[in-house]
């Protein structure tokens, strides 16, 4: 039997599995379905069209799946959608999308959410996040896999963070963070790659010292963006396992419209 406090209140319509358990005085909405063995924790409200995976935590005085921040919002019936193995700390806010984008927010696996972090309407978010407390990040913004933001962290809407990346305590960043990269300041600027982040994901050292040449060619040879583009993308085939990450920054500086933290 699905375990829910006698105190929480569980509207009829949500669907949760057999194994979901729902703490005092929390809320479930009637949009909302919730996978196996995800917990929920007291006080929290999950609410409007949000669909959570499984083995998810959710701790106290989280308010997930609320109307976006926006003037423009109608009440349309827009959505939610949150991956497996999440943890979702004390007073999180995320909510759903807008109709003037895809009307979804999106979170994928094993992400770390830790306490009082605004995730708003429309926001893309990767697997394998780290989100230090009271980072905030604005609608649109989109994060890759393995990201790290430090704790204070603000990013401006429509800004996207490259997988791997990492952003230093109280950092402001209102343009786009490529793959790798590590940034820090107010206004960000960057400082290098990531490179203890890579080592503990299994990265080779040479597949590091290549990753350390695509940075050098963005930012530390005087080149525009167009050229240190071209640059890395004649790279490819010299080094071993490197051609994978070249894809992966040029996919990314392909898109980037607000420009790059240099």
């Amino acid at each position: 039997m699905t375990q829910i406090h006698a105190t929480a209140i569980v509207d009829p319509s949500a669907e949760l599995d057999a194994t979901v358990s729902v703490g005092a005085y929390a809320i479930v909405g009637p949009h909302v379905r919730i996978g196996a063995r995800t917990r929920i924790g007291a006080h929290a409200s999950i609410d409007g069209y949000t669909t959570l995976g499984s083995d998810n935590r959710i701790f106290a005085y989280a308010a997930i799946g609320g109307p976006p921040q926006d003037k423009k919002y109608g009440g349309e019936p827009t959505r939610l959608e949150i991956g497996d193995g999440n943890t979702i700390r004390e007073y999180v806010t995320i909510n759903t999308g807008t109709v003037q984008d895809a009307g979804v927010t999106r979170l994928g696996n094993d992400n770390w959410i830790m306490a009082y972090v605004h995730v708003a309407h429309d926001c893309q978010l990767g697997s394998h996040l780290i989100l230090a407390n009271a980072v905030q990040l604005a609608g649109h913004v989109h994060l890759g896999d393995w990201v790290f933001l430090g704790g204070l962290s603000g990013v401006h809407q429509f800004v996207r963070v490259g997988a791997h990346a990492m952003a230093g305590f109280q950092t402001r960043l209102a343009q786009d963070v490529p793959p790798f990269v590590t940034v820090a300041g107010n206004p960000a600027q960057a400082q290098g790659i990531n490179q203890e982040g890579l080592r503990r994901r299994g990265y080779s050292a040479e597949r590091i010292a290549a990753v350390k040449q695509l940075h050098r060619l963005l930012y530390r040879q005087g080149l525009t963006l167009a050229d240190a583009r071209q640059a890395i993308a004649a790279r490819k085939s010299e080094w071993p396992e490197g051609d994978a990450d070249i894809e992966l920054m040029l996919g990314f500086l392909a898109g980037a419209e607000r420009g790059i933290v240099r």
